[in-house]
């Protein structure tokens, strides 16, 4: 951590933050607010040691570098990466706040390796993607978008686990959808088909549901639309409730959501 004592910003901020994230607190003598502020920057840069460094510049002392970065408001936090501004803040936020606010900003180490399983993914590699990604949720749990994806590739072969991960991503905007449509997938997956309701559409809806354990969403959207034509709430609206889901789960630009919707739509 860097005190107010001249340094070398090119050195200490732009080519550390190549090797690790810097966070800069801009900041000054007669600021009450960075007064506020400095303290719990310190405790943090403390408990987080290895995965950031804080670098303290007094906008008095280096007008020039405040310039160059535009500060207008102090304090003003910004987090470099790889030599970028990626993220900030103005004002003295609550530790709980910067504490989340770090959690979203920070680049994962990780990152490399989840953009290597999506471009598995892409390749149809799904085996080797979900190597990856049980790789990076092992270190890193809290990584959002593995999670998402990995979600995505074991829903149908891993429900239990995949739930799992899917609850925390409820309270992400990004993810509340995906969240959503796995808790629903999920449920169906899990239950026991013995339990399932008597009615003409009930062997329908076991096959939709088999080819769902089998990750046939083709023909498990075929199913879900066939016995939503013929007993709309059979299973308490289950086919439709269903058939959302999977739109959710895949996308609405995806083409098998696409060859369904208007079916679907169709159906009521």
């Amino acid at each position: 951590m860097q005190s107010s004592t001249p340094f070398d910003f090119q050195t200490d901020v732009i080519e550390l933050s190549k090797t690790i994230p810097v966070l800069v607190d801009f900041w000054a003598s007669w600021c009450g607010p960075c007064r506020i502020l400095a303290p719990v920057l310190e405790r943090l840069a403390e408990r987080y040691a290895g995965k950031w460094a804080l670098v303290k510049v007094n906008t008095e002392e280096f007008p020039e570098i405040s310039a160059q970065y535009g500060i207008r408001g102090i304090p003003n936090v910004k987090l470099f990466s790889n030599g970028e501004v990626i993220d900030e803040f103005t004002g003295a936020l609550p530790e709980h706040q910067i504490e989340q606010w770090l959690s979203k900003a920070l680049p994962s180490p990780w990152a490399e390796d989840v953009e290597r399983a999506a471009a598995e993914i892409a390749a149809g590699n799904d085996s080797a993607a979900i190597s990856l990604l049980d790789g990076v949720l092992a270190e890193e749990p809290e990584n959002r978008k593995a999670a998402a994806m990995l979600v995505r590739l074991i829903l149908f072969s891993r429900p239990e686990e995949a739930l799992r991960l899917a609850e925390p991503l409820e309270a992400e905007p990004d993810y509340a959808d995906l969240s959503e449509a796995a808790r629903t997938l999920g449920a169906l997956l899990l239950r026991p088909a013995s339990v399932l309701p008597e009615g003409e559409s009930r062997e329908v809806y076991v096959a939709a549901v088999e080819s769902l354990r089998k990750g046939d969403l083709d023909s498990a959207l075929d199913r879900f639309i066939a016995v939503l034509r013929d007993d709309r709430y059979y299973d308490g609206d289950g086919s439709r409730k269903a058939c959302i889901a999977i739109f959710r789960l895949l996308g609405e630009e995806h083409e098998i959501a696409m060859k369904y919707r208007r079916a679907f739509d169709r159906a009521f």
